[in-house]
């Protein structure tokens, strides 16, 4: 899983620490780690209490193998989605 977050800097600290309970701070903005469905759907919900969905982005990629890869997004579209390797 990886959690990519753009939100207002009021919020950045509180979706940092949700996301710090369940995965890995790997540079600004970016968190990655597994997690179990259980885990992934309490992740979604904090984040949603806390974000703007009018104002914010979060997105969700699920990895499952390198050819099924999943992206989620919660709140504003922030551009256009395209492949990535």
């Amino acid at each position: 899983m990886i959690m990519v977050y753009d939100v207002n800097v009021q919020r950045v600290s509180k979706v940092l620490h949700i996301g710090r309970r369940y995965l890995t701070w790997v540079q600004n903005s970016v968190m990655e780690g597994s997690l179990t469905n259980a885990q992934f759907k309490r992740l979604k919900s904090e984040i949603r209490q806390v974000i703007e969905e009018d104002e914010d982005s979060v997105l969700f990629y699920t990895i499952r193998s390198p050819k099924d890869v999943r992206r989620e997004e919660i709140g504003i579209a922030k551009g256009t989605p395209s492949n990535f390797v």
